[in-house]
């Protein structure tokens, strides 16, 4: 037989009533009245107190703990629902533990089902970034094998196209490989002093015939008579500003202007690349230092990077214990900007070099 609240109170109001008639008819003097009238009141007054406490402090904390063991069983984790604390309440606190177990595991298979999705799309990514250079380097040299490469013109032709795909090739695994180790803490910072206005200007120079070619102007706002020095990797920073100089002339548009602006603020100096560009959408601006992301994807095609300069950009800047912030308008343009630690100028300075393909 089953015994609920109701019938728990049933049985202990009847004992207390008979207890206290019994006590009550046992005293002399008592009219038969009033002994029943005591009975009736300690019965109805007994069952309706015991029956709401056994309720509240028993029975409803009972069903709780089996309802979410039973979700436990049937891995219904997400559906187990936090209660509030209680340190009166031995049962209650038993399934207090058990909804925290619950959240806990359903937060640890929520994780693993993010990692899961995000492992599925970086090797989907990564599979279609690869064939792409691949299956067009292999499409030139197979036509020349099927008699192409006796003319002269053509043979030149598809084999500067097949090194062109190649090179693309050769950049995304070294990309790859960066950001790799970037994130598994392989590729340790080596800090020091360096003007960040020199180090702009070379990365501007090495990309001013690009820039030609795609008929964006670059210029740097600060004079070069006036050095700013920083403390950070002069290698990465020099990364740092190649990606996102190479994207906005890449991106911006023909005719616009893409400008290199770094200030002192306190301790700290500010590094900020604009454009009057066409802009990155809002929709698009919380995703694009995700790897492989494309605001636009055939212009992405066109313009043969790996799709990992800004993820990697992220990571170097992370790494130097700052963050690389954005802002941009549709066709009014976008801004890029971060902070480095400001620092003294070198004892002796020896102007360090970028080796480059």
């Amino acid at each position: 037989m089953t015994l609920n609240s109701k019938g728990l109170a049933l049985i202990l109001a009847l004992i207390i009533a008979v207890t206290t008639t019994t006590a009550l008819y046992l005293t002399p003097n008592v009219p038969d009245r009033a002994i029943f009238l005591t009975f009736i009141l300690s019965f109805i007054s007994g069952f309706s107190t015991i029956r709401v406490m056994v309720e509240l402090l028993f029975f409803k904390e009972i069903n709780n703990i089996y309802k979410a063991l039973e979700n436990v069983q049937d891995q219904k984790l997400a559906s187990i629902t936090q209660t509030k604390k209680s340190y009166f309440n031995p049962l209650k606190k038993i399934n207090q533990e058990i909804s925290s177990y619950a959240n806990r595991k359903q937060n640890e298979i929520d994780e693993l089902k993010k990692m899961a999705a995000f492992r599925r799309e970086f090797i989907a990514d990564v599979s279609h970034e690869l064939k792409t250079p691949i299956f067009s380097a292999q499409g030139f040299v197979h036509t020349l094998l099927d008699g192409a490469i006796d003319n002269e013109a053509v043979r030149e032709n598809f084999l500067k196209k097949a090194a062109k795909s190649l090179d693309r090739l050769d950049i995304l695994v070294q990309d790859l490989m960066t950001i790799t180790q970037i994130e598994k803490g392989e590729i340790n910072m080596d800090f020091e002093s360096f003007n960040l206005v020199g180090l702009s200007a070379e990365v501007m120079d090495q990309l001013e015939k690009k820039a030609h070619q795609k008929q964006v102007k670059i210029q740097l706002f600060n004079s070069l008579d006036h050095p700013i020095y920083v403390s950070a990797d002069y290698r990465r920073i020099y990364q740092v500003i190649l990606n996102l100089l190479a994207n906005a002339i890449n991106y911006a548009g023909i005719g616009a202007e893409v400008i290199i602006k770094i200030t002192t603020s306190a301790k700290k100096i500010i590094f900020e690349l604009r454009d009057n560009g066409v802009g990155i959408p809002e929709k698009d601006l919380s995703r694009i230092f995700e790897r492989f992301y494309r605001v636009d994807k055939s212009r992405s095609q066109q313009t043969g990077g790996s799709g990992l300069g800004l993820s990697i950009v992220k990571h170097i800047i992370e790494s130097h214990q700052s963050k690389i912030n954005v802002e941009s308008n549709s066709k009014k343009g976008t801004k890029f900007w971060f902070l480095l630690k400001a620092s003294a100028p070198p004892k002796s300075e020896t102007k360090t070099t970028i080796s480059t393909k």
